[in-house]
Formats: C-alpha cells, sequence, structure tokens
C-alpha cells in the first residue's frame, strides 16, 4: 500500500478511473497502485501481451488484474472512448497509450502518428463531448522537446520535435493544450525522460538489454557511441507522480488545469555511465560495453528540471539511482529463472 505518500486527507476509494496504455510498462504500476487504493480502474487494451507484468499474478501484482475492469478496443475508436466515460463514469484519466519506440518511429511514421497523435485527440475528444472527468493526465515525453542548446529542459522550453516519435508528441502535447485554452478541459500534462524498471520487456532499451546482456555473461551492446546523456527515471517514481498530479488536480478544483509538468532526478547522466554503473551493481565490470555507433535520429543531449513539479506539487522522487537499479536488477533475475 502506498496511503502516507500523498496526502492524508484524500482517498482514492471508489472513485472511477481510465487508464490507457494499462499494459505498458508505466500503465502497469499505475493500474496497480491505483487498485492498491480502492480505486475502480477500467484499462483500455488493445492487444493481448501476456508477459506485461500486469498480467503476471505474482509479487506486487498478485491478483491485481482479476481487479481490473478491461475494456478492448483502439484510441482510434472514438465511440469506444465516449462509451467507456460514460457508462463507467469516468472521473479521473490518465491518457498513457502511445508507441514509445524510436526505432519503431523511424521505421513506420504513420503508425506512431495515428497512436500518438490521433489516440489523443481522440481521448480529449471524448472526455469534452461527455463532459465527465474532473482530471486528465496526458503523458507527453522530454523528447516533444526537441533537441534544445539550454539544458536542462523546463516547461516553457519549446516544443520543437524534429523526427517521427518527437513530432508525434510534441502535437500530442499541443493538442492538449489546445483542449484546455479553447474548451477549458481539465487537462495536464507530463513529460518524463526514459523510464525504466521492474516489467519492462522492451530489450532495445539500455537498461533491461544490458541487464539480460549480464545475466547471460554477454557484453552489453550500446547502438549509440555511449555519449548522449538521457534522463533516466524509475518507473515506481513515474507512477507515484501521476497519482500525485491527479489528486493535486482535484484537490485544487481547477488550479493546475493546463499545466505542464516535468519530473525527473534530475541527473546528467550518460548511455556509457548508465552501463557502467548496471556493471557496477552487477559485479561485472569485466564485462566491457561494445559500442555500435549505429543509432540515427536520436537526440544527442537531453535532461529536465522537475522545479516546477518540486514547488507546486511538493514532489521529490522516492528512489535513488542505485536503489532503482538494484529493484530492477532483482525483478530481473528472477523473471529470467522463472522462464
Amino acid at each position: 500500500m502506498i496511503t502516507g505518500i500523498f496526502n492524508m486527507n484524500f482517498s482514492w476509494k471508489h472513485r472511477n478511473v481510465f487508464v490507457t496504455g494499462c499494459t505498458g510498462l508505466l500503465g502497469s504500476w499505475l493500474t496497480k497502485y491505483l487498485i492498491d487504493e480502492g480505486a475502480n480502474v477500467v484499462g483500455l487494451v488493445r492487444d493481448t501481451v501476456p508477459k506485461s507484468i500486469l498480467w503476471s499474478n505474482t509479487g506486487d501484482f498478485k491478483d491485481i488484474s482479476n481487479k481490473l475492469n478491461v475494456v478492448h478496443g483502439d484510441l482510434e475508436d472514438l465511440n469506444k472512448l465516449e462509451r467507456i466515460i460514460n457508462e463507467y463514469e469516468i472521473e479521473t484519466v490518465f491518457h498513457l497509450g502511445a508507441q514509445t519506440i524510436v526505432k519503431v518511429a523511424n521505421q513506420n511514421p504513420l503508425s506512431t502518428f495515428q497512436s500518438n497523435i490521433i489516440g489523443t485527440y481522440n481521448i480529449l475528444e471524448a472526455c469534452r463531448s461527455v463532459g465527465l472527468p474532473k482530471a486528465i493526465i496526458v503523458a507527453s515525453s522530454d523528447k516533444a522537446y526537441g533537441d534544445q542548446k539550454t539544458l536542462p529542459y523546463d516547461e516553457n522550453t519549446p516544443l520543437q520535435g524534429q523526427h517521427p516519435y518527437d513530432v508525434s508528441k510534441s502535437c500530442a502535447d499541443l493538442i492538449a493544450t489546445t483542449y484546455y485554452n479553447t474548451y477549458d478541459l481539465p487537462v495536464c500534462i507530463t513529460r518524463c525522460g526514459n523510464f525504466y524498471g521492474p516489467g519492462d520487456l522492451n530489450f532495445n532499451r539500455i537498461v533491461p538489454g544490458t541487464i539480460r546482456s549480464v545475466l547471460n555473461g554477454e557484453r552489453p551492446v550500446i547502438r549509440s557511441d555511449g555519449t548522449n546523456i538521457r534522463d533516466y527515471f524509475y518507473i515506481k517514481d513515474g507512477a507515484l507522480a501521476y497519482m500525485l498530479l491527479a489528486e493535486k488536480m482535484l484537490e485544487s478544483e481547477g488550479a493546475l488545469d493546463g499545466e505542464a509538468f516535468n519530473f525527473s532526478n534530475e541527473l546528467q547522466i550518460t548511455v556509457m555511465e548508465l552501463v557502467n554503473q548496471i556493471l557496477k551493481v552487477m559485479k561485472h565490470p569485466d564485462l566491457e560495453p561494445l559500442v555500435l555507433n549505429q543509432a540515427n535520429n536520436e537526440i544527442k543531449h537531453q535532461y529536465l528540471s522537475a522545479k516546477k513539479a518540486r514547488k507546486l506539487l511538493n514532489w521529490t522522487p522516492k528512489y535513488s539511482l542505485d536503489e532503482a537499479l538494484v529493484g530492477t536488477i532483482e525483478w530481473y533475475e528472477q523473471f529470467f529463472n522463472g522462464q
């Protein structure tokens, strides 16, 4: 249970919540925490992903899936979104559903635009037409800022994505702002860095890919030259940050509507430094990373300022980098042993 992290006067019990992308990494942990707190959660599921941590029914996720209301469908289906919000009397919406892989976006931009742009305006239009939700959180990304010379990025940094994934997030971000400015829709936008943590089965990502390589006794592979600066954000901190923002939106009765918030540990860390830290925690400094230097269309340096979230939401991350890596590595060790 996570009661006590938030305002003690607030309760999620019996609140009706809609989560898109509930089987993803962030969606799974957010759904778990909401259900733990007694919320009535409805999850939109496009594809059945048997290995999603949400369906694992073990450890932290014991019986979680049995308490989730599942609706199968696509974000492109506006009528279904309207039905969900209306029939389940949704008060809070977490819109996490998206195509999140940069490589996939480069290979197939149209499917990324459909998911990330059309999906976003459909969920917002459904909320507007039904009129029930009091808090809507749209998941944007630090990639929405594009490539900037001034670091760290704060919420006033222009949105200027240049490549397919970045542009899809810039567009979704601006569309959310449009629905607030034009229709007074109670929307907030979140911009986070690269999520990692227990349950991430996309082994193209640097954290799970490195851990899997080490567990197999192999050298970890770095697709870039290793010098890219990224903002790595632990998934449990991410899920708790989303809940805190929604809570503050509901408590403030509109005072936060239309705002965007960066959530970050505010660490400047390169890909190579992160890989070496994982090797250190796993006690395998002998496995020297294999640097391919083949990454294309990726932003060179990127990390976020979370000053606004700290000031307005009284938010701080709960986990240090080492704590998060230890917890993540332990999960993968158990996962591969189970397989």
